[in-house]
Protein backbone atom coordinates (compact mmCIF):
# COMPACT_ATOMS: atom_id res chain seq x y z
CA UNK A 1 0.00 0.00 0.00
CA UNK A 2 1.05 3.57 -0.63
CA UNK A 3 1.62 5.93 2.26
CA UNK A 4 0.18 8.81 0.24
CA UNK A 5 -3.00 10.38 1.67
CA UNK A 6 -6.24 9.46 -0.09
CA UNK A 7 -7.49 11.69 -2.84
CA UNK A 8 -11.05 13.02 -2.81
CA UNK A 9 -14.11 12.21 -4.88
CA UNK A 10 -17.73 13.33 -4.93
CA UNK A 11 -20.51 10.76 -5.33
CA UNK A 12 -24.14 11.31 -6.27
CA UNK A 13 -27.19 9.13 -6.80
CA UNK A 14 -29.19 12.11 -8.14
CA UNK A 15 -31.87 12.01 -5.45
CA UNK A 16 -33.05 15.60 -5.20
CA UNK A 17 -36.81 15.88 -4.65
CA UNK A 18 -37.34 17.63 -7.99
CA UNK A 19 -38.29 16.58 -11.55
CA UNK A 20 -35.72 14.56 -13.50
CA UNK A 21 -34.38 17.44 -15.60
CA UNK A 22 -33.74 19.46 -12.46
CA UNK A 23 -32.07 16.48 -10.82
CA UNK A 24 -29.63 16.37 -13.72
CA UNK A 25 -29.02 20.13 -13.61
CA UNK A 26 -28.38 19.95 -9.85
CA UNK A 27 -25.96 17.06 -10.21
CA UNK A 28 -24.08 18.87 -12.97
CA UNK A 29 -23.75 21.97 -10.80
CA UNK A 30 -22.58 19.86 -7.86
CA UNK A 31 -19.93 18.15 -9.98
CA UNK A 32 -18.71 21.45 -11.41
CA UNK A 33 -18.65 22.87 -7.86
CA UNK A 34 -16.59 19.88 -6.73
CA UNK A 35 -14.16 20.52 -9.59
CA UNK A 36 -13.79 24.18 -8.55
CA UNK A 37 -12.82 23.03 -5.05
CA UNK A 38 -10.17 20.62 -6.31
CA UNK A 39 -12.10 17.36 -6.00
CA UNK A 40 -10.45 14.82 -8.28
CA UNK A 41 -13.26 12.52 -9.35
CA UNK A 42 -17.07 12.42 -9.57
CA UNK A 43 -18.94 9.12 -9.28
CA UNK A 44 -22.55 8.73 -10.47
CA UNK A 45 -24.76 5.76 -9.66
CA UNK A 46 -27.03 3.92 -12.06
CA UNK A 47 -30.57 3.04 -10.97
CA UNK A 48 -33.49 1.78 -13.02
CA UNK A 49 -37.17 2.59 -12.60
CA UNK A 50 -37.41 3.71 -8.95
CA UNK A 51 -37.44 7.48 -8.40
CA UNK A 52 -36.71 7.06 -4.68
CA UNK A 53 -33.56 4.98 -5.25
CA UNK A 54 -31.82 7.15 -7.84
CA UNK A 55 -32.47 9.19 -10.92
CA UNK A 56 -30.00 7.99 -13.54
CA UNK A 57 -30.53 4.88 -15.70
CA UNK A 58 -27.97 5.95 -18.36
CA UNK A 59 -24.80 7.15 -16.60
CA UNK A 60 -22.48 7.20 -19.62
CA UNK A 61 -24.90 9.47 -21.53
CA UNK A 62 -24.96 11.81 -18.54
CA UNK A 63 -21.18 11.77 -18.07
CA UNK A 64 -20.54 12.52 -21.73
CA UNK A 65 -22.59 15.69 -21.25
CA UNK A 66 -20.82 16.55 -18.00
CA UNK A 67 -17.48 16.10 -19.75
CA UNK A 68 -18.32 19.00 -22.08
CA UNK A 69 -18.96 21.24 -19.06
CA UNK A 70 -15.83 20.34 -17.07
CA UNK A 71 -12.11 20.26 -17.80
CA UNK A 72 -10.19 18.33 -15.14
CA UNK A 73 -12.38 16.28 -12.84
CA UNK A 74 -12.45 12.56 -13.63
CA UNK A 75 -15.89 11.07 -14.31
CA UNK A 76 -16.87 7.60 -13.16
CA UNK A 77 -19.80 5.20 -13.06
CA UNK A 78 -20.50 3.92 -9.59
CA UNK A 79 -21.82 1.53 -10.66
CA UNK A 80 -23.16 0.19 -13.95
CA UNK A 81 -25.27 -2.89 -13.19
CA UNK A 82 -23.53 -5.13 -15.69
CA UNK A 83 -25.98 -8.10 -15.66
CA UNK A 84 -28.65 -5.78 -17.07
CA UNK A 85 -26.49 -4.54 -19.94
CA UNK A 86 -25.09 -5.77 -23.23
CA UNK A 87 -21.39 -5.91 -22.39
CA UNK A 88 -20.23 -4.99 -25.90
CA UNK A 89 -22.52 -1.94 -25.94
CA UNK A 90 -21.17 -0.87 -22.53
CA UNK A 91 -17.68 -1.08 -23.98
CA UNK A 92 -18.64 0.96 -27.04
CA UNK A 93 -20.45 3.64 -25.04
CA UNK A 94 -17.61 3.88 -22.54
CA UNK A 95 -15.02 4.29 -25.31
CA UNK A 96 -17.00 7.09 -26.98
CA UNK A 97 -17.57 8.89 -23.67
CA UNK A 98 -13.89 8.49 -22.83
CA UNK A 99 -12.79 10.02 -26.11
CA UNK A 100 -15.22 12.91 -25.73
CA UNK A 101 -13.95 13.58 -22.20
CA UNK A 102 -10.28 13.52 -23.12
CA UNK A 103 -9.62 10.27 -21.29
CA UNK A 104 -11.40 11.12 -18.04
CA UNK A 105 -13.83 8.18 -17.78
CA UNK A 106 -13.54 5.44 -15.15
CA UNK A 107 -15.77 2.39 -15.44
CA UNK A 108 -17.22 1.18 -12.13
CA UNK A 109 -19.15 -2.09 -12.36
CA UNK A 110 -21.26 -4.28 -10.10
CA UNK A 111 -23.80 -7.06 -10.06
CA UNK A 112 -26.70 -4.92 -8.82
CA UNK A 113 -28.93 -4.96 -5.78
CA UNK A 114 -32.62 -4.43 -6.60
CA UNK A 115 -34.12 -7.79 -7.64
CA UNK A 116 -37.26 -6.38 -9.27
CA UNK A 117 -35.15 -4.29 -11.67
CA UNK A 118 -33.85 -7.46 -13.31
CA UNK A 119 -37.24 -8.66 -14.58
CA UNK A 120 -37.82 -6.02 -17.32
CA UNK A 121 -34.39 -6.88 -18.74
CA UNK A 122 -35.22 -10.59 -18.91
CA UNK A 123 -32.73 -11.47 -16.18
CA UNK A 124 -33.11 -13.72 -13.13
CA UNK A 125 -31.80 -11.87 -10.06
CA UNK A 126 -30.83 -15.21 -8.52
CA UNK A 127 -28.37 -15.74 -11.37
CA UNK A 128 -26.82 -12.27 -11.23
CA UNK A 129 -23.42 -13.40 -9.92
CA UNK A 130 -22.91 -15.88 -12.75
CA UNK A 131 -24.20 -13.44 -15.37
CA UNK A 132 -21.96 -10.71 -13.99
CA UNK A 133 -18.88 -12.93 -14.34
CA UNK A 134 -19.82 -13.88 -17.89
CA UNK A 135 -20.47 -10.31 -19.01
CA UNK A 136 -17.40 -8.98 -17.23
CA UNK A 137 -15.26 -11.40 -19.25
CA UNK A 138 -16.92 -10.18 -22.47
CA UNK A 139 -16.37 -6.53 -21.52
CA UNK A 140 -12.74 -7.08 -20.58
CA UNK A 141 -12.06 -8.91 -23.84
CA UNK A 142 -13.73 -6.13 -25.85
CA UNK A 143 -11.72 -3.39 -24.15
CA UNK A 144 -8.51 -5.31 -24.80
CA UNK A 145 -9.29 -5.30 -28.51
CA UNK A 146 -10.30 -8.96 -28.69
CA UNK A 147 -12.70 -10.59 -31.12
CA UNK A 148 -16.26 -9.90 -29.94
CA UNK A 149 -17.78 -12.19 -32.57
CA UNK A 150 -17.49 -12.88 -36.31
CA UNK A 151 -14.05 -11.30 -36.43
CA UNK A 152 -15.24 -7.95 -35.08
CA UNK A 153 -13.44 -5.77 -32.55
CA UNK A 154 -14.15 -2.38 -31.02
CA UNK A 155 -13.97 0.69 -33.22
CA UNK A 156 -12.89 3.17 -31.97
CA UNK A 157 -10.35 1.21 -29.97
CA UNK A 158 -10.48 1.44 -26.19
CA UNK A 159 -6.96 2.66 -25.54
CA UNK A 160 -6.17 2.38 -21.82
CA UNK A 161 -9.78 2.12 -20.62
CA UNK A 162 -9.17 -1.52 -19.64
CA UNK A 163 -6.88 -0.16 -16.90
CA UNK A 164 -9.69 2.01 -15.48
CA UNK A 165 -12.20 -0.67 -14.49
CA UNK A 166 -13.39 -0.71 -10.87
CA UNK A 167 -15.46 -3.45 -9.24
CA UNK A 168 -17.91 -2.95 -6.36
CA UNK A 169 -18.41 -5.67 -3.80
CA UNK A 170 -19.62 -6.53 -0.31
CA UNK A 171 -17.50 -9.68 -0.02
CA UNK A 172 -13.93 -10.93 0.23
CA UNK A 173 -14.63 -13.09 -2.83
CA UNK A 174 -15.45 -9.90 -4.73
CA UNK A 175 -12.24 -8.33 -3.43
CA UNK A 176 -10.29 -11.19 -4.93
CA UNK A 177 -12.21 -10.93 -8.20
CA UNK A 178 -11.28 -7.24 -8.47
CA UNK A 179 -7.68 -7.83 -7.48
CA UNK A 180 -6.76 -10.64 -9.89
CA UNK A 181 -7.03 -8.49 -13.09
CA UNK A 182 -5.67 -5.41 -11.30
CA UNK A 183 -8.98 -3.55 -11.27
CA UNK A 184 -9.92 -0.92 -8.73
CA UNK A 185 -11.96 -1.84 -5.64
CA UNK A 186 -15.14 0.03 -4.70
CA UNK A 187 -16.31 -0.13 -1.08
CA UNK A 188 -19.80 1.02 -0.12
CA UNK A 189 -20.76 3.75 2.33
CA UNK A 190 -22.70 1.11 4.27
CA UNK A 191 -23.24 -2.60 3.98
CA UNK A 192 -25.06 -5.39 5.82
CA UNK A 193 -23.44 -6.76 8.96
CA UNK A 194 -23.18 -10.51 9.41
CA UNK A 195 -25.93 -12.05 11.53
CA UNK A 196 -23.37 -13.25 14.05
CA UNK A 197 -21.89 -9.74 14.46
CA UNK A 198 -24.67 -7.13 14.12
CA UNK A 199 -22.62 -4.53 16.01
CA UNK A 200 -19.55 -4.87 13.80
CA UNK A 201 -18.07 -1.63 12.52
CA UNK A 202 -17.80 -0.83 8.84
CA UNK A 203 -14.05 -1.37 9.18
CA UNK A 204 -14.67 -4.83 10.61
CA UNK A 205 -16.55 -5.91 7.48
CA UNK A 206 -14.51 -4.00 4.91
CA UNK A 207 -10.93 -4.63 6.01
CA UNK A 208 -11.19 -8.35 5.10
CA UNK A 209 -12.31 -7.28 1.60
CA UNK A 210 -9.24 -5.04 1.31
CA UNK A 211 -7.03 -7.88 2.56
CA UNK A 212 -8.40 -10.22 -0.11
CA UNK A 213 -8.00 -7.57 -2.81
CA UNK A 214 -4.40 -6.79 -1.92
CA UNK A 215 -3.52 -10.49 -1.70
CA UNK A 216 -4.83 -11.06 -5.24
CA UNK A 217 -3.42 -7.88 -6.81
CA UNK A 218 -0.50 -8.45 -9.21
CA UNK A 219 2.78 -7.01 -7.98
CA UNK A 220 2.93 -4.87 -11.10
CA UNK A 221 -0.35 -3.08 -10.35
CA UNK A 222 -0.74 -0.29 -7.82
CA UNK A 223 -3.80 -0.65 -5.58
CA UNK A 224 -6.85 1.49 -6.33
CA UNK A 225 -9.29 1.43 -3.44
CA UNK A 226 -12.19 3.86 -3.17
CA UNK A 227 -14.30 3.95 -0.02
CA UNK A 228 -17.59 5.78 -0.31
CA UNK A 229 -18.89 7.43 2.86
CA UNK A 230 -22.03 9.33 3.83
CA UNK A 231 -20.78 12.79 4.76
CA UNK A 232 -22.81 15.92 5.40
CA UNK A 233 -20.93 18.98 6.60
CA UNK A 234 -22.82 22.05 7.81
CA UNK A 235 -21.97 25.30 9.52
CA UNK A 236 -23.66 24.10 12.74
CA UNK A 237 -24.49 20.68 14.14
CA UNK A 238 -28.10 21.76 14.63
CA UNK A 239 -28.43 22.40 10.90
CA UNK A 240 -26.88 19.04 10.06
CA UNK A 241 -29.23 17.21 12.43
CA UNK A 242 -32.27 19.02 11.05
CA UNK A 243 -31.72 17.62 7.57
CA UNK A 244 -30.53 14.23 8.85
CA UNK A 245 -33.72 13.64 10.84
CA UNK A 246 -35.76 13.57 7.65
CA UNK A 247 -33.32 12.02 5.23
CA UNK A 248 -31.83 9.28 7.40
CA UNK A 249 -35.20 7.98 8.55
CA UNK A 250 -36.38 7.78 4.97
CA UNK A 251 -33.11 6.14 3.91
CA UNK A 252 -33.30 3.64 6.76
CA UNK A 253 -36.69 2.50 5.50
CA UNK A 254 -35.13 1.75 2.12
CA UNK A 255 -32.35 -0.25 3.77
CA UNK A 256 -34.90 -2.24 5.76
CA UNK A 257 -36.80 -3.06 2.57
CA UNK A 258 -33.56 -4.42 1.11
CA UNK A 259 -33.21 -6.75 4.08
CA UNK A 260 -30.78 -4.85 6.29
CA UNK A 261 -31.47 -4.70 10.02
CA UNK A 262 -31.69 -1.02 10.98
CA UNK A 263 -33.27 -0.44 14.43
CA UNK A 264 -35.82 2.35 14.62
CA UNK A 265 -34.24 4.22 17.52
CA UNK A 266 -33.08 7.74 18.25
CA UNK A 267 -31.47 9.93 15.61
CA UNK A 268 -28.06 9.32 17.21
CA UNK A 269 -28.66 5.57 16.92
CA UNK A 270 -29.66 5.99 13.29
CA UNK A 271 -26.51 8.00 12.53
CA UNK A 272 -24.44 5.19 13.99
CA UNK A 273 -26.30 2.33 12.33
CA UNK A 274 -26.15 4.00 8.90
CA UNK A 275 -22.42 4.82 9.18
CA UNK A 276 -23.10 8.53 8.71
CA UNK A 277 -20.56 11.30 9.32
CA UNK A 278 -22.23 14.66 9.91
CA UNK A 279 -21.92 17.93 11.76
CA UNK A 280 -19.49 20.81 11.69
CA UNK A 281 -16.15 20.44 9.87
CA UNK A 282 -14.42 19.68 13.16
CA UNK A 283 -16.98 17.02 14.09
CA UNK A 284 -16.90 15.36 10.68
CA UNK A 285 -13.09 15.32 10.62
CA UNK A 286 -13.04 13.61 14.02
CA UNK A 287 -15.68 11.10 12.93
CA UNK A 288 -13.86 10.19 9.71
CA UNK A 289 -10.53 9.92 11.55
CA UNK A 290 -12.07 7.14 13.65
CA UNK A 291 -12.95 5.08 10.53
CA UNK A 292 -10.09 2.59 10.38
CA UNK A 293 -10.80 1.57 6.79
CA UNK A 294 -9.96 5.02 5.47
CA UNK A 295 -6.32 4.67 6.42
CA UNK A 296 -6.02 1.88 3.84
CA UNK A 297 -7.74 3.42 0.82
CA UNK A 298 -6.44 5.51 -2.06
CA UNK A 299 -9.60 7.60 -2.45
CA UNK A 300 -12.48 8.72 -0.24
CA UNK A 301 -15.73 9.41 -2.10
CA UNK A 302 -18.12 11.51 -0.04
CA UNK A 303 -21.86 11.68 -0.67
CA UNK A 304 -24.78 13.24 1.18
CA UNK A 305 -27.02 10.17 0.79
CA UNK A 306 -29.00 9.29 2.81
CA UNK A 307 -29.13 12.70 4.49
CA UNK A 308 -30.29 14.04 1.11
CA UNK A 309 -30.19 17.69 2.05
CA UNK A 310 -31.41 20.33 -0.42
CA UNK A 311 -29.18 21.28 -3.34
CA UNK A 312 -27.87 24.48 -1.73
CA UNK A 313 -26.83 22.57 1.38
CA UNK A 314 -25.08 19.96 -0.78
CA UNK A 315 -23.04 22.70 -2.43
CA UNK A 316 -22.11 24.10 0.98
CA UNK A 317 -21.17 20.61 2.22
CA UNK A 318 -18.84 20.16 -0.77
CA UNK A 319 -17.14 23.47 0.05
CA UNK A 320 -16.71 22.69 3.74
CA UNK A 321 -15.48 19.15 3.11
CA UNK A 322 -12.88 20.22 0.54
CA UNK A 323 -11.71 23.38 2.28
CA UNK A 324 -11.84 22.39 5.97
CA UNK A 325 -12.43 18.68 6.62
CA UNK A 326 -9.96 17.20 4.12
CA UNK A 327 -7.07 19.56 5.06
CA UNK A 328 -7.63 18.77 8.73
CA UNK A 329 -7.16 15.08 7.92
CA UNK A 330 -4.22 15.65 5.59
CA UNK A 331 -6.12 14.26 2.63
CA UNK A 332 -5.34 15.27 -0.94
CA UNK A 333 -7.71 16.63 -3.54
CA UNK A 334 -6.73 16.18 -7.16
CA UNK A 335 -6.48 12.71 -8.67
CA UNK A 336 -3.18 12.39 -10.48
CA UNK A 337 -3.48 11.66 -14.19
CA UNK A 338 -3.88 7.89 -14.13
CA UNK A 339 -3.94 7.30 -17.84
CA UNK A 340 -4.00 8.98 -21.18
CA UNK A 341 -6.68 8.45 -23.79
Amino acid sequence: MTDAPPTLAFFTRLLDEVPAAQRYDNAIEQIRHAERFGIGRAWVAQHHFRYAEGGLPSPLVFLAHVAALTTEIRLATGIITLPLEDAVRVAEDAVVADLLSGGRIDLGLGSGGTPSSFIPFGQDPKAKAQVYDEKLAVLQNALRGGDVGAGNSLNPVAGSLIDRIWQATFSSFGGTRAGVPGDGLLLSRTQPRPAEAPEASLADVQNPIIDAYLAALPASRAPRITASRTVFVADTRAEALRWAEQGLRRGAEGLRRSGQVIPDGSLDDLIRYTDTHLGTPEEVAASLAADATLGRVTEVAFQVHSVDAPHEQVLRSIELFASEVAPALGWGARVEAEVTA
